[in-house]
């Protein structure tokens, strides 16, 4: 059993028409199951990979967001996005810097995107293989342009890395170690449904140890591997293909798969390096309760060959070593029912059945359940 609680403040500021600052902080206490080792996938999305019980403060996020109009777009050309928000032009550059979650602006996906209220597993946070920049708390600082337009949208950026694996401290010079993100994003009909499809391809530069020279040095010197005594700079790189459809009005769907080379160790996301996932998500309309939600998910992770063998010969990662891996894939089903019990306040309640958790065929299945409550102020 687990208990998790969070409180975050979220202050906006709008500088001129196209300038934008936000701050988000907050506080946070609880511990994953297990102290969250033992698992590819992370069942509780918004626990950070370092696990304290005590009460801690978050630093949380402060970045500036700027809208720069192409000098040849139609002046009267604009894309009014909520009520009493900013109208931005349609066609528009976005410049986006400061300290800041990479999620916030690359893959994000209508239907599997917010902990608070839709899925909670990691392997639905985004490609479970991109080991995307941040520090153990889910932050790092960078910087991302985007080009958007109703046709398509692209989007790059580069971001601080941590000094160690699943470390808080950042290195920061960006020209030494660093992690590179690319994403085109391309708007279409399926089946005369609106649809969104996205690739997405990483590069990061980290001081990490390879799993095939562990297991060498290992075996030279008679002794279990281990990552930490063969870290120099490495590259690890990967891509991720995604697409989401509205099915009907209100009902949703996604598809999700990633891959990354798997020949370093898990530097800041979670030890998986072959990911696929599939969601839906449907809103409560149909059964007049516009703002419940219920959804279902499945997941199938799995590991590179370096990996699987890294593992087999006992060596341990920040999440995984059961001393000899008796392989096997990882598989998931989510679901979950979000209902708002009062005005922007939501109850949810969720299930997971994990086989093979830790990609261990001796182990499991696991059965957990979830509890949340969701309100804002």
């Amino acid at each position: 059993m687990e208990l998790h609680a969070y409180r975050d403040a979220l202050l906006r500021r709008t500088a001129g028409r196209r300038d934008r600052a936000l701050f988000q902080s907050g506080v946070r206490s609880g511990t994953g199951v297990l102290g969250v080792v033992g698992n590819g996938w992370l069942h509780q999305r918004r626990d950070p990979a370092h696990h304290r019980a005590a009460v801690e403060r978050l630093p949380g996020a402060a970045f500036r967001a700027s809208h720069l109009e192409p000098w040849w777009r139609d002046r009267g050309e604009g894309l009014g996005l909520e009520p009493g928000r900013t109208r931005y032009a349609a066609e528009r550059f976005v410049l986006t810097a400061g300290n800041l979650s990479v999620l916030d602006v690359f893959d994000v996906l209508e239907y599997s995107h917010d902990p608070r209220t839709q899925f909670m597993n990691w392997s639905s946070l985004t490609y479970g293989a991109w080991d995307f920049p941040a520090d153990a708390r889910g932050y790092t600082w960078g910087v991302a342009g985007e080009y958007i337009t109703p046709r398509f949208q692209v989007r790059a950026g580069r971001f601080l890395v941590p000094v160690e694996s699943n470390g808080l401290r950042l290195e920061h010079n960006i020209f030494r170690r660093y992690g590179d993100v690319a994403e085109f994003e391309l708007p279409y009909k399926l089946a005369s449904k609106p649809a969104v499809a996205r690739v997405l391809t990483f590069r990061n530069r980290v001081s990490a140890g390879e799993y095939d020279a562990a297991i060498t040095l290992g075996r030279a010197t008679a002794t279990t591997p281990d990552v930490a005594s063969v870290r120099r700079a490495e590259l690890k790189q990967g891509f991720g293909i995604s697409t989401q459809v509205e099915i009907s009005q209100g009902v949703g769907a996604y598809v999700r798969a990633g891959w990354s080379d798997g020949k370093t160790e898990t530097f800041m996301f979670t030890e998986i390096d072959r990911s696929l996932a599939a969601g839906a998500l449907i809103r409560g309309g149909a059964w007049g309760r516009r703002e419940d939600a219920v959804g279902a998910a499945a997941y199938l992770n799995a590991l590179s060959r370096p990996h699987r063998d890294y593992l087999a010969a006992g060596g341990l990662g920040f999440f995984l070593g059961d001393g000899r891996l008796n392989y096997a894939t990882e598989r998931i089903l989510e679901v979950f029912y979000s209902m708002a019990v009062a005005n922007k306040t939501y109850l949810s309640l969720g299930y997971q059945r994990i086989a093979n958790p830790g990609y261990n065929r001796d182990r499991g299945p696991a059965d957990f359940f979830g509890f949340r409550l969701h309100a804002e102020l």
